[in-house]
């Protein structure tokens, strides 16, 4: 994991076409709409409570912009080092909205082939969690690896720390994760390797 930006975009603003390469970027909508254009001809405008995912590889330029005239974009931005330099470059969105199962993760990316998940470049895997206020997850990492929590919306507590919008919690050497909600949350989840 290199960096988590938590970005707001004012009405018109964004980030004009810019080039990345060996780098895998998640960039999740909070609030707000997220038009993206890219060298690859993806023309999109990604929704609240959705995804999106680019893989650099060998470069891709892209730009990124709040399409309102009136309302405020909030998103996180996220990276992840490939596990292999070049490749072609990839896109994927990954829907999800109010869709997400409550009171459980739900696999968005992965390292490998799994149901429901898009593949990138790294032995990783990114989960939404949506869990009710009073309800407990627990969540299985293998010794070795580490988990990374990013709390979207409510206040959770995970290894005797209360952790609300914003904040994040880094886990290792665990054989799992606790994560009590004391109010409806959203968060992701990062299992690392």
């Amino acid at each position: 994991l290199r960096i988590i930006n938590d970005d707001i975009v004012e009405a018109g603003g964004g980030f004009s076409t810019h080039e990345h390469h060996d780098i895998e970027i998640f960039n999740y909508v909070i609030e707000g709409e997220l038009e993206h254009r890219d060298s690859l001809g993806n023309v999109s405008v990604i929704q609240a409570g959705n995804l999106q995912y680019i893989s650099a590889g060998t470069g891709i330029e892209h730009s990124e912009s709040n399409p309102s005239t009136t309302a405020r974009l909030h998103f996180l931005q996220m990276w992840l080092a490939p596990n292999v330099d070049g490749g072609t470059p990839r896109y994927a969105e990954k829907k999800l909205g109010m869709q997400a199962p409550k009171n459980a993760l739900t696999r968005l990316f992965a390292g490998k082939s799994r149901a429901g998940a898009v593949e990138i470049r790294q032995d990783a895997e990114i989960f939404f969690g949506k869990c009710d206020k009073g309800r407990t997850l627990s969540v299985q990492i293998s010794l070795g690896r580490h988990a990374w929590l990013q709390i979207i919306k409510g206040q959770i507590r995970v290894q005797d720390e209360t952790l609300a919008e914003g904040d994040v919690a880094a886990v290792s050497n665990a054989a799992g994760v606790e994560i009590y909600a004391n109010q409806d949350s959203h968060f992701l989840f990062f299992n690392l390797a």
